[in-house]
This record gives structure tokens, C-alpha cells and sequence, in this order.
């Protein structure tokens, strides 16, 4: 029997997605936000369904097996196992809420539901509904409409059961009964978790499903009826953009028009109440046209889990985790100039563990700097309320040349991306909307400041999106450089934004499409003939996923030649390390903690010679061959030994390290008589310490 080379990367993301719902059954961690890992294992599953499962779904339609795309086995196979994978880590994660309720009523915290209410919560919730609820509610009965209506992939309903009375014209006769179907859409301007006035010590919270349930009456009551039910349920549509070859149309407007037409994609997974009526759920899955070649999936009564994200903390933040102030970077002040420090030396920001506010600076400080003269900048993804647009359009509204190229085709970002975008050409920045074929996923920012009769550069090169919000809870670096070479280089990805027909050539960045692939090649082979050659030799890498088979062979290559290969890959991971003969010089950890391990750093030994990158590419096919990334080279020593002690504080781990495997169980790394070294606290303590260090200097 041939040894497996590669972990098929569906099956290995599910593996990741356990490692969220580990977090949300781990006993050690805080009761809250054991909560907000659970919406995050549901928000993180409605988005694989909605991209990946949908587009295995595309291919099973088209009546391609698909073998050769996933690891010997069909599309439809694969399709069957992921649903058999899904149903299984659902019944889990419906057992861990269990848990986590019946813990946190030990807390005095008591999740109720409509049969639970006591008279003074009923009086409340009546007046909520009345107030809050029912001005907000969509409500639509079924049985006559000509069409059946669309429910949207992002929405919870309930699919509301009516027996209702039919009169007789004669007396003494008894009246029949009939049935009608209704479907309420829960409104998303409430929170989904209503607050109810506490008791001495004990609080409540109740759904706002529930709040519904318990006041059907009031909904229906038009209708004499003999008993009415409502149960959820959940569509989830493919995600995929379909996007207008008009040429009179510009992207902003294919892009808007795909995102509104994505509402009525074909549906890939339906989630129900499994206590729901027979007649109910048939009438719903044959009108909503969904068969047997769709995911069916039986749940409890809550769908849309992805909300615990937002449960409520009630005052009790000693049910969370301790929060970590963000800290300032030695020797960088948010008092003083920072573009004069910048031109003296490199800087790096690692964040959550240090303050963003560095990035927002820098951008405010160029827009109002007289002697800045352009600033260019990629955008991905975005806060809600993004400082960094309002950064830039000051810059515009003080005369500076402002060129934004956006990614419209962000995915579920394109929305917001649109707004932003319209926002900034009404300020009049100079928008770039990207590359036919190409997204735009590099984090790159280039200012030119004019010094004396010269222009000096001044930039930022990033493994994580401008964006504050998500900076406090993903690990992310951030170089600030005035090294005026690599600069020179940021400067031509503009230029091939602006005349994308020419190839240009980078002295210090890796960039993709173009060189990714070839330079990493490069570099690993060169660890290679250091290995052959007797020489030390090893690489240290970090990413979030790593999936492409061709660099994965180039690394099992690597391992034979005995180049010891250390991987951190928090997601999805291909590569099957450990095997003798194609990978035993391999070993592959996944952190998953408080903190999205988010960073992209890669070191190669190069026998004692370090080279240390950091890059906003995953070792993925669509990250080198189908998107525009940059990986940048670390020169400054200092900032280079704090990448290398970044990934050697994270492979020290022995709390949320767990091992990639072929079993694809999520086995911890033991711990055996090594103390305890959970690497995310490590790492904030590393960066006290560099605080402190200064102080006394």
C-alpha cells in the first residue's frame, strides 16, 4: 500500500475548526469566552460551507469525479464525509453549550426559554416584544404566495406551524382544521441575547427566538387557531461572486451587483430543529428545493451560533480572560514624530501584544506633515468605523496624492469595501480596483515625503490587514522601514497595479504572482546543499495554512536531505510530517489560543547566515500563484532576533500546541516534567520585559 503524501485540506480545516470547538470544551478556560469560541467554531463553519463545501457542491454538478483533486476519492464522497465530520462536531458543540450553561448557572448566570419565564419576566418580555421586537419583525404566511421567498444565508428564522379552525355555515357542525406555514426572519438590529432584570444575585438571559416563541400569540392572532409551533432553521448559500463581463460597467458596479445577486445563490446546507413536525420540514425543504445532493443537517433548537460571539458579559469579567494591555515598542513614542524615527532605524509592531495605535500615527502624522506628498496603500479588510479611511481622506482633504488600491472582492467584505470605496472617490482619492484574475492581498503602504530637493520614502509592510479592530485579537507584525531599495521596490507594485501587462523585476521583495514560488524554491533548495554539504541547516516556518502540494513535495524533499524542518501552521495543513523515508526531519504544531495566531514569518537557516521574512502569503496555491503578496526580507539584526524568538517562544508551547497529524486528532504536545509554557502569555511577557529593559536604560 502506497503511503499517503498529502492530508486532503477540507478534512484538515475541519481538523482546525475542531481545535476551536477544543477551546470552547476546555474546562481551563473562562466560562465567557468558552462561549465566544463556540460562535467562532459556528461563524468559522457557515463560512466553509458557504465557500468550500460549495465549491467541491459546483463540481459535483458539473459531473467531474474529481478524484484527482482530492486525494483519490469523488466529489460526491468527499461531500458525504464532510457532512458525516459536520453532523458529529455539531452534536459536540451542542453538548458543550449544554456544559457551558449548566456551569454557568453555578455562576448565578441562567439562560432561560419561553417555559422557564417567571410571571414579573413574562410582564417584561411582553413589553419588550411590543416595544423592540414586533416594529422590527418580517413575517411572511406561506401557503398562497405564487413564489416561494428567498431566505437569506445569513439569516435565522423560525418556521412557524399554524392549525387553524375552518367555520362550517351550519351549526352543531364541527369546524375542520387546516393548516398554514409561516416563516418570521429574526431581526439582526436586536441583539440576540435579551437581558432580563436580575433577581438578588442571580441573572437571566433569554434568545430573542424565544422572546418570539413566547409571543406568537400576538403575532398570529388574527387567526383563529387551534396551536401553533415554531422551530429554526438555517439555509447557507454558495458564496460565490458571479461577476458581470459588461464592459460598460465599472468594477464597483459588477461587484455591487454580485454581492446583491449572491442572496439567491443555490442553497448547500440546511440546518433544522430535529423536534420539528415531519409535514413542516417537508414543506420547507420542497419548496425551498432542496434535495438530497444539498447538506441536511438535524440540530438543536438554536441555530446561528456564531452569535455567542457577542453573549453578553454581564459585569463578569472574572468569566473572561484577563485582559492584556497593549505595549508600547521601546524606543518608539506615540508623543513624538514617528516618521523622524523611522528615517533613523527600522521598527517593528507585533500586535495585539503591542499598541496599533503606532499604524494610525504614522498615517495621521503623513497627513498632515506639509512635506508628504503621496501616500499610496493597500486596503483588504477594514474596521466598522475605520480610522485608517479617516487617516486618509485628512491626507486628501491637506493636498496630498492619496492612491487606494481596495480589494473589492474581499470575501463578505465586499459590501463594506464597496461603501468605503464610494466614501473615498467622493473625497477625491485616486482608487485602484485591482487586476483581472488577481486579488490583491498584499498589506503595503508607501509614503513620499519631499527632503530638501530629493523624495524620501517612507512605509509599512504587513503580514495582517490595516485594520484596528481585528488588531486586538490577531497576531499580527508590522515593519516600519525608510530602507529607501525596498521602498523603490513597494513602489513598482503600485506602478504594476497602474500597467499590469509589464512584469517588473524586485531587488528585496518576493512578490506574487511573479516570484513567489521560483524564490521560495530557491530558498529551500539552498538549505538543501547546505544540508548535503554538511552544514547547518534548518528552516522555521509560520504561517496559517499550508496546502500546496508542489512546495510541500519541495519540503518533504528537504527532510530527506536532512534539513530540520520546524512548521507552525495554525489551519489547514497537507503536509503529513513525521513519516520515515518522506518526512521525518518534519514536525508541525498548530497553536490555537486566545488570539488568532494570524503572522506569517519565515526563517532559513542558511548555514548561520539567517534570512527572516515576513509576508502576507500563506503557503497556498491561490497565495502564490493567484494573488498579489509580498514577503518582505528582515535586515534590521534586532528585529530579526525578535521574529526568530517569536517562532522559538511559540514552538516552546505545551498548553494550546497541538500536533498536525495523518489521524487528524488534535493531539496536545505533552507536556511530560517541562513547565508549564502557554507561548501567547510567554510572548507578552517577552515584550514587557523589553519595556522594562529600556526603562532601566
Amino acid at each position: 500500500m502506497l503511503q499517503q503524501k498529502y492530508i486532503d485540506r477540507e478534512k484538515s480545516w475541519l481538523a482546525f475548526n475542531a481545535r476551536v470547538l477544543q477551546e470552547a470544551g476546555d474546562e481551563t478556560v473562562p466560562l465567557l469566552d468558552r462561549m465566544r469560541f463556540l460562535g467562532i467554531f459556528s461563524n468559522n463553519l457557515d463560512e466553509f460551507f458557504r465557500v468550500r463545501f460549495a465549491a467541491i457542491r459546483r463540481l459535483t454538478l458539473t459531473g467531474i469525479s474529481g478524484e484527482k483533486f482530492f486525494n483519490g476519492i469523488s466529489a460526491q464522497q468527499l461531500l458525504n464525509d464532510i457532512t458525516e465530520i459536520v453532523i458529529e462536531q455539531q452534536a459536540e458543540s451542542l453538548d458543550i453549550l449544554n456544559d457551558i450553561e449548566a456551569r454557568l448557572e453555578k455562576e448565578n448566570i441562567f439562560t432561560i426559554d419561553e417555559h422557564d419565564v417567571t410571571e414579573a419576566q413574562e410582564n417584561f418580555l411582553k413589553d419588550f416584544f411590543v416595544q423592540k421586537v414586533s416594529p422590527e419583525l418580517v413575517t411572511i404566511i406561506l401557503n398562497d404566495l405564487d413564489h416561494f421567498p428567498v431566505l437569506k444565508d445569513t439569516a435565522g428564522y423560525l418556521a412557524v406551524k399554524l392549525v387553524t379552525k375552518i367555520q362550517t355555515q351550519e351549526e352543531d357542525v364541527d369546524t375542520n382544521s387546516e393548516i398554514r406555514y409561516a416563516v418570521i426572519e429574526l431581526p439582526k438590529t436586536i441583539n440576540r441575547f435579551v437581558v432580563l432584570p436580575p433577581e438578588g444575585e442571580k441573572q437571566f438571559v433569554i434568545m430573542l427566538d424565544d422572546v418570539i416563541r413566547l409571543n406568537l400569540n400576538k403575532i398570529f392572532d388574527i387567526f383563529d387557531y387551534e396551536s401553533v409551533s415554531a422551530h429554526m432553521i438555517k439555509i447557507t448559500r454558495d458564496a460565490q461572486l458571479d461577476i458581470d463581463s459588461d464592459m460598460s460597467k465599472s468594477m464597483l458596479e459588477k461587484i455591487s451587483a454580485g454581492v446583491k445577486d449572491r442572496r439567491i445563490g443555490e442553497p448547500v446546507r440546511f440546518i433544522y430543529d430535529q423536534t420539528i413536525d415531519k409535514d413542516t420540514l417537508h414543506f420547507f425543504l420542497t419548496n425551498m428545493k432542496i434535495d438530497a445532493t444539498d447538506s441536511i443537517i438535524p440540530g438543536g433548537k438554536y441555530h446561528n451560533r456564531r452569535d455567542y460571539m457577542d453573549f453578553p458579559n454581564l459585569g463578569r469579567f472574572d468569566l473572561l480572560y484577563k485582559t492584556n494591555p497593549p505595549l508600547p515598542i521601546p524606543g518608539l513614542s506615540l508623543d513624538e514624530n514617528i516618521m523622524k524615527k523611522i528615517a533613523v532605524k527600522d521598527y517593528l509592531v507585533n500586535a495585539p501584544y503591542q499598541s496599533y495605535s503606532y499604524v494610525i500615527k504614522f498615517l495621521r502624522e503623513a497627513a498632515l506633515d506639509p512635506k508628504v506628498t503621496t501616500i499610496k496603500i493597500t486596503l483588504y479588510r477594514l474596521a466598522k468605523n475605520s480610522q485608517i479611511i479617516s487617516s486618509l481622506i485628512n491626507a486628501a482633504k491637506n493636498g496630498k496624492k492619496v492612491t487606494v488600491q481596495i480589494e473589492l472582492q474581499a470575501r463578505f467584505d465586499e459590501a463594506s469595501n464597496i461603501s468605503y470605496a464610494e466614501q473615498m472617490q467622493t473625497e477625491g482619492i485616486e482608487l485602484i480596483f485591482g487586476i483581472k484574475g488577481l486579488k490583491v492581498h498584499s498589506k503595503i503602504c508607501v509614503i513620499e515625503r519631499l527632503e530638501g530637493k530629493k523624495i524620501k520614502r517612507y512605509g509599512i509592510i504587513s503580514t495582517g490587514n490595516f485594520n484596528e479592530a481585528t488588531a486586538k485579537v490577531y497576531t499580527d507584525v508590522t515593519l516600519f522601514t525608510a530602507h529607501q531599495k525596498i521602498l523603490k521596490d513597494v513602489s513598482k507594485i503600485f506602478d504594476f497595479f497602474d500597467t499590469n501587462y509589464r512584469v517588473h523585476r524586485y531587488k528585496h521583495l518576493i512578490v506574487s504572482p511573479h516570484y513567489t514560488r521560483s524564490r521560495f524554491h530557491k530558498l529551500i533548495d539552498r538549505e538543501i546543499s547546505h544540508a548535503l554539504a554538511g552544514r547547518k541547516t534548518y528552516m522555521k516556518l509560520k504561517m496559517n495554512s499550508l496546502s500546496d502540494t508542489e512546495m510541500i513535495d519541495k519540503l518533504y524533499e528537504a527532510s530527506r536531505a536532512g534539513v530540520k524542518i520546524q512548521l507552525e501552521v495554525r489551519g489547514i495543513c497537507s503536509l503529513i510530517p513525521g513519516v520515515p523515508g518522506m518526512s521525518e526531519n518534519i514536525e508541525a504544531i498548530s497553536i490555537v489560543d486566545n488570539y488568532l495566531e494570524h503572522s506569517r514569518i519565515y526563517i532559513f537557516g542558511n548555514a548561520s547566515q539567517t534570512e527572516v521574512y515576513i509576508s502576507s502569503a500563506d503557503i497556498m496555491t491561490r497565495n502564490l500563484d493567484g494573488r498579489v503578496e509580498v514577503t518582505c526580507p528582515i535586515y534590521d539584526e534586532e528585529i530579526k532576533q525578535e521574529l526568530i524568538d517569536n517562532f522559538d517562544l511559540g514552538w516552546k508551547g505545551n498548553v494550546k500546541a497541538r500536533f498536525h497529524s495523518q489521524k487528524l486528532d488534535n493531539k496536545y504536545r505533552q507536556r511530560g516534567n517541562n513547565p508549564v509554557f502557554r507561548a501567547q502569555l510567554e510572548t507578552y511577557k517577552y515584550y514587557q520585559n523589553k519595556v522594562i529593559q529600556e526603562e532601566v536604560i
